[in-house]
């Protein structure tokens, strides 16, 4: 018979709960304000007067933002760079950890490989020596210069390995006994039971690329070749106005509304895709980290 709660467990929940509750939606208040100025009148929000409801309501920000051919490519640039990087890094990361997930028995040297990746987790070379050599690759004004420096996460490849090491071991065995490679156990096995942690692995890439800006500002000598976010980066340190069609539009758009429309589209692919993984990340961070 399963006892009921008493009254101060009951109140405890109820007390968890409702804090959990005000830490999101104080989370939310951020975006919700962004959106509000984003779709008020400039005079209003150039006052400070708008809060979390918009003040003279109008969507003339994103009309303009969307006739803005720079706005359109530097999407285009970001959105290829989450598919391209999300790819890779998926790729990369599974091949590593694999088989640094087996026994050192079967891998002898395997605690070298460990050991060599976590020293490049605690040591970087620098900007400097990254920057000589993307350079020396002839990667500068390219995409893969913002893909392939972060294409191995070691912090990902450690959640993966100790994911691959809480499996069941007798998958393997049977498998080798059917005649399968590693190549098949991987593919056809490994990954589809891991479902959770490349979720995990997939939201943290897709996020760290999406929002990095820093590196297309050392690698790209041409603004054309700019993605979204350090895009936008350069446009709220330097606003460029001079693309308003008529004394009309300038009436309905300023530089302040259009910054916060750009920043909300900026973040609405993230809010968009979250959810949809959100429900294997919690597990699959859990399993990934929990040595096996």
């Amino acid at each position: 018979m399963v006892k009921s709660k008493s009254l101060s467990v009951r109140i405890a929940h109820v007390a968890i709960h409702l804090i959990l509750i005000s830490l999101g939606v104080l989370c939310l208040l951020p975006f919700v304000h962004v959106l509000a100025f984003s779709l008020s009148e400039p005079g209003k929000a150039g006052a400070g007067l708008v809060s979390l409801w918009p003040i003279g309501f109008n969507l003339d920000a994103y009309t303009y933002i969307l006739r803005e051919p720079k706005f359109i490519h530097a999407l285009w640039i970001s959105v290829q760079r989450v598919v391209l990087g999300t790819s890779i890094g998926l790729l990369f990361t599974v091949i590593t950890a694999y088989p640094l997930s087996k026994e050192s028995n079967r891998f002898r040297t395997r605690t070298f490989y460990v050991w060599f990746l976590i020293v490049t987790m605690l040591f970087s070379g620098g900007l400097i020596p990254t920057f000589i050599v993307v350079k020396s690759y002839g990667l500068i004004d390219s995409l893969w210069a913002l893909v392939l420096p972060s294409a191995v996460n070691v912090f990902l490849v450690t959640l993966m390995l100790n994911f691959f090491r809480g499996l069941p071991k007798e998958l393997e065995e049977s498998a080798f006994v059917d005649g399968a490679g590693h190549w098949v156990i991987l593919f056809r096995i490994y990954l589809q039971l891991s479902l959770p942690s490349l979720a995990t692995i997939a939201l943290f890439t897709m996020v760290n690329h999406w929002n990095s800006w820093f590196d297309a500002l050392i690698y790209m000598n041409k603004t054309d070749n700019y993605p979204l976010q350090t895009y936008l980066q350069s446009i709220v340190t330097k606003p460029d106005m001079s693309r308003v069609a008529n004394l009309n539009e300038l009436l309905n758009v300023s530089s302040r509304t259009v910054k916060t429309a750009q920043l909300f589209l900026g973040m609405l692919p993230i809010i968009i895709v979250y959810p949809f993984l959100q429900r294997y990340f919690v597990k699959g961070i859990v399993l990934g980290s929990v040595k096996g």
